[in-house]
């Protein structure tokens, strides 16, 4: 469902595009119909957007993986418009390369974004924050996180820590829809955490009306995802069962959490 945000230049709408079988694909539309484009793995779906009065300006990539760029090349043809990604020969060579610290600007909305290093899931992740948002790929999950692919467990926690550390009125709009499954090991790994029972209880009944559970704020991340909150004596607690010992630090509690959650089937 579309979501407008409070912009001094002008009302911008978030529009979720479902792609594949659970990715999104994120578009930041202006009043005019012009929009950002944020991971397209498919062109159809912006495509057929844009045949409803949407008009690409600027694409955003975040990581190489196929159903995050596959559509690039597609989309490019049909609007020759500036396309931002990560430093790396997987991402398509149309790209313009930035890394962290740069800024990137879309005047036709009037908005920016920072760049932010986020390597864990692939070692060039990269997450854009503007505009009250923050794209993050497949890093930072609602109630989850990315697999570690080609990263450690120290990188992606200190992406994630970086990540945590945004203001907590940050809108998270993330790469697939995978809250309920997170949800079900969160509440594994955090017991007794209410606020994420509350979260649940009304993620299932959004995605009951066919409703997406994003975007979610970041406070609201760092009250119930496991993985922000590896300094909590509940989740300390549950890893040390699990472990058969107390851990020796918050990465392990955090390595732990990740190589648990790559098997969890509950």
């Amino acid at each position: 469902m579309p979501e407008s945000i409070a912009n001094p230049a002008a009302p911008l709408e978030l529009i979720p595009l479902p792609a594949f079988q659970d990715n999104y694909i994120w578009l930041l539309a202006g009043g005019g119909g012009d929009c950002i484009v944020v991971d397209p793995g498919d062109a159809a779906p912006v495509l057929a957007a844009a045949s409803r009065g949407l008009r690409p300006v600027a694409v955003l990539l975040t990581h190489h993986h196929a159903d995050h760029v596959g559509g690039v090349q597609a989309l490019l043809e049909a609007f020759p418009v500036a396309c931002y990604g990560p430093d790396d020969s997987r991402v398509p060579a149309a790209a313009l390369r930035v890394g962290d610290g740069d800024r990137v600007e879309v005047p036709a909305l009037g908005v920016c974004f920072d760049v932010i290093a986020v390597p864990g899931h692939t070692r060039s992740h990269i997450a854009f924050h503007g505009a009250g948002l923050l794209f993050s790929g497949d890093t930072l999950f609602s109630l989850g996180c990315g697999r570690l692919f080609e990263g450690s467990p120290e990188q992606m926690l200190e992406s994630l820590d970086r990540l945590a550390a945004l203001p907590g009125d940050t809108r998270v709009c993330c790469g697939h829809e995978y809250t309920q499954a997170n949800g079900r090991f969160a509440q594994v790994a955090d017991p007794g955490n209410a606020e994420c029972a509350r979260r649940l209880d009304a993620v299932r009944a959004a995605r009951a009306r066919g409703e997406p559970s994003l975007p979610v704020s970041l406070a609201s991340e760092r009250d119930c995802n496991p993985f922000l909150r590896t300094d909590t004596a509940a989740v300390r607690d549950t890893v040390a069962r699990r472990l058969g010992r107390p851990p020796r630090d918050r990465l392990e509690v955090f390595a732990t959490l990740r190589d648990w959650k790559d098997g969890f089937a509950g």
